[in-house]
């Protein structure tokens, strides 16, 4: 089935459009119409490289430094209305929240967040917009489909698809209209503290070790983060240790942390709740170490090593140090 008209809530960064960015244009190009993106800054700076995935028009939203949320939703209102899109794919990010839930109230419009996939089927009148999504904490799949008007809103979860570049030229960039939306729109962005980042970002890593309670002491993470240094991957955690307050949350891997999908993730002494599970699954290849062989991660495991990580990792470490 095709839709005539998809749009992606892009956002950027440094200069670069985001990878969630670029696998939400890669999913958006499946159903067949066009592709064009809503994003908030300068859209001249990323034409070239959204193109590239797609996108063939950039509706660009001067933010002016404020907060999107607001008049991003009024100015984007404001376009479905003259443009009528099918389908608005949102990332499940801060603004993309933001956005869609505002937007959602002023078109009158239902949303479903947290999406990991979206088909569409021919349901009688016309194409019919379905969006998958885990529930209970990822334990159950349920599939919601729009039968309202028009645009579906689906909110989408990270590294739910693999970014693939088409190969098209650079997109035509438009004006997004300014709307003005009175005291909701005076909110200024003063100052931005991004967090140390030494190695790849977690959620961009091809290699991911992760540690969990099974470490036993804060101070034993270090063995998490000298492998995955060792490895050129990214140091994640569960939510029991982020919790515990022994890493900061932005090494959490879970539903309510961090989405990874990386070549190799390597889980050191974590049982496997399903809230973990959900944010690692999709990894190419997982592998457990804990000492308990019932542990509920085995059961995803393509290696499975039953033992201490206290003595598991240190060898690790020493023969990839002796391989040099």
């Amino acid at each position: 089935m095709a839709l005539s008209k998809v749009w992606v809530f892009a956002e950027a960064a440094e200069g670069k459009p985001t990878s969630l960015t670029l696998e939400l244009l890669t999913k958006a190009r499946q159903f067949g119409g066009a592709v064009e993106a809503f994003l908030p800054g300068d859209g001249a700076e990323v034409a070239a490289a959204l193109g590239e995935y797609g996108a063939t028009k950039i509706y660009a939203f001067a933010t002016d430094g404020t907060l999107v949320g607001a008049a991003g939703a009024a100015s984007l209102a404001q376009l479905v209305e003259a443009e009528s899109p099918d389908l608005i794919i949102f990332p499940m990010t801060y603004d993309g929240r933001d956005v869609m839930g505002r937007l959602s109230a002023r078109i009158d419009r239902p949303t479903v967040t947290d999406g990991i996939d979206i088909t569409v089927s021919d349901e009688g009148a016309g194409d019919t917009v379905n969006v998958i999504k885990g529930i209970f904490g990822g334990t159950k799949i349920v599939t919601t489909s729009f039968t309202g008007d028009k645009p579906a809103l689906a909110g989408i979860r990270p590294k739910s698809f693999t970014a693939e570049a088409s190969g098209g030229g650079a997109a035509e960039v438009v004006a997004a209209p300014s709307v003005d939306v009175g005291r909701a729109g005076n909110a200024k962005v003063t100052d931005r503290h991004v967090e140390e980042q030494i190695g790849p970002k977690l959620e961009d890593a091809a290699v991911v070790v992760s540690g969990g309670r099974g470490l036993g002491a804060a101070e034993n993470y270090a063995l998490v983060e000298d492998l995955a240094k060792l490895l050129k991957g990214a140091a994640g955690a569960s939510r029991a240790i982020v919790d515990a307050g022994w890493v900061p949350y932005s090494h959490q891997v879970g539903q309510t942390g961090k989405t990874v999908k990386p070549k190799v993730y390597i889980a050191c002494g974590i049982s496997g709740a399903t809230q973990h599970l959900v944010g690692m699954k999709n990894s190419d290849n997982i592998v457990a170490i804990n000492k308990d062989p019932d542990a509920p991660i085995f059961g995803i495991a393509d290696l499975g090593i039953v033992g201490d990580v206290h003595k598991v990792v240190p060898k690790l470490i020493e023969a990839l140090k002796a391989r040099g």
